[in-house]
């Protein structure tokens, strides 16, 4: 008998029919005796009206959030209506959803009159998706005969204060879910847990921040001794390149930790780099499944470094992206420059997602999300106005025309020619490179390019991974 924890995205559960498809899964997963776990997306959509009701809400709209209120009833009644049949069942879960959408409606009013959406009320309405769906989840498990229970995750999960992404408590964490949990699965009880959000110990609701529900389900999978865990997803795993940009894109049968964190860093679609750490220090297999597709095997993610032949097994792209530039001849030799340039990237409290400076020292180039770019040009100017008046450095700027693509697989640094091979397909495509980086992962090589040039970049590299024979 395995212990297996199932996380369901917002598209797996976006309707009546898909949520049904979930129970499906479950119940037989339940059937062949396995002890099951389950955390639960918002259905499809509803996060992004809750946001929008409390952001238009602190802008003076007072009518938008009004409008989403009644589409989300709608919406709930409608996916209740369809899936329950018990009277009994149907009404205590329709006053409970009701409630929440009530409870939301207050809350945007409170920002409406306000004219404040504060990190912390923010956490509040957005956590309210997951904690409608999943009444509705464990209802039809039970009302399928699997011994259900809805259980909100501000109870299991202990975080700090740092609203909208939040900080997991580990120690406490674990142990008020081996507490909740692990008796229940005992008991044969399916636990339906609210994925994306915790709380702090006062119990003010968090939210866990990007991937915050795949996160849910590793720490929560991890703490209660998953042999293995599962995201359900919209496709069929993992994939070797966008599919809507690179139309040959297939899926990757196996994948390490490894390179799912640098695929996740880099534009890719999949576990983020913090949501693989709880199961990668256990060593715990991750699958990428298709709800809608559930037979077909996915991607499989463990410890080991499988490597291919020709070594790249995908590629991706960061948008969205601005290329800040440091440069003057009097950089060369003068202690401090590049420290002193990233304190100031720093204190705009912008991410860089990719570094390269010349042997010469003539100049600094890095990569920071577009939104960032002109306050950090700005920043970069007033803490290094000593060296402009000397013209040691005689210009920063900012190239917002730019976008990274990364090639990933594991032994890149290892594999002699990779790169040749890289740069001989961008070259053949026409495609000109304005940085590469390659740093100290063993994972990865990136590339910025001109973002006309990116989806032609994309495909000319992605032939490289069809011919190692990647995919499946």
């Amino acid at each position: 008998m395995a212990t297996l924890t199932m996380k369901f995205g917002g598209t797996s559960v976006g309707s009546a029919a898909a949520i049904s498809q979930v129970a499906a899964i479950i119940k037989e997963q339940v059937a062949a005796g396995h002890r099951m776990l389950v955390i639960s997306s918002a259905m499809g959509g509803v996060t992004n009206m809750l946001l929008e009701g409390a952001t238009t809400a602190a802008a003076g709209d007072a009518r938008r959030y009004q409008a989403l209120t009644h589409t989300l009833r709608l919406k709930h009644e409608e996916t209740i209506r369809t899936l329950l049949t018990s009277d009994v069942e149907r009404i205590a879960i329709h006053d409970e959803v009701g409630a929440l959408i009530d409870e939301f409606e207050t809350l945007c009013y409170g920002i409406y009159v306000l004219r404040d959406a504060s990190p912390k009320a923010m956490d509040k309405v957005s956590s309210l998706g997951e904690r409608m769906c999943v009444p509705i989840v464990a209802a039809l498990l039970r009302q399928e005969g699997v011994p259900s229970r809805a259980i909100n995750a501000s109870h299991l999960i202990v975080t700090d204060d740092r609203f909208q992404n939040a900080g997991v408590r580990f120690e406490e964490t674990e142990v008020k879910a081996r507490e909740t949990l692990l008796p229940l699965l005992d008991q044969g009880v399916v636990p339906v847990v609210t994925g994306f959000l915790g709380a702090t110990r006062e119990g003010v609701i968090t939210t866990l921040g990007r991937s915050g529900s795949d996160y849910s389900a590793t720490l929560l999978g991890a703490y209660v001794d998953s042999d293995e865990v599962w995201i359900w997803t919209d496709v069929d795993g993992v994939m070797t390149a966008d599919p809507r940009v690179v139309p040959d894109a297939c899926v990757i049968p196996a994948l390490s930790y490894g390179e799912v964190g640098e695929m996740a860093y880099f534009g890719a679609k999949v576990l983020h780099a913090k949501t693989v750490q709880p199961v990668a220090e256990r060593g715990i297999p991750v699958w990428v499944k298709n709800t809608f597709n559930p037979t077909f095997q996915g991607t499989i993610i463990t410890n080991n470094d499988q490597t291919t032949p020709g070594t790249v097994k995908t590629v991706t792209a960061i948008r969205d992206v601005s290329l800040i530039t440091v440069a003057g001849r009097g950089m060369v030799g003068v202690p401090g420059i590049a420290a002193r340039t990233f304190t100031a990237v720093a204190s705009q409290d912008a991410n860089v997602l990719l570094i390269s400076q010349s042997s010469s020292e003539q100049s600094i180039c890095f990569i920071v999300p577009e939104q960032k770019a002109e306050a950090v040009v700005h920043a970069i100017e007033n803490e290094l106005a000593r060296e402009f008046g000397r013209q040691d450095v005689e210009r920063a700027w900012a190239n917002n025309d730019v976008e990274i693509v990364t090639v990933v697989g594991a032994g890149m640094r290892a594999q002699p020619g990779v790169a040749a091979r890289v740069f001989g397909a961008l070259g053949d495509a026409g495609v000109n490179i304005e940085v590469i980086a390659q740093g100290a992962s063993d994972y990865c090589l990136s590339v910025v390019v001109h973002r006309n040039a990116t989806e032609t970049a994309l495909r000319a590299i992605h032939k490289l991974v069809v011919q190692n024979g990647v995919g499946v």
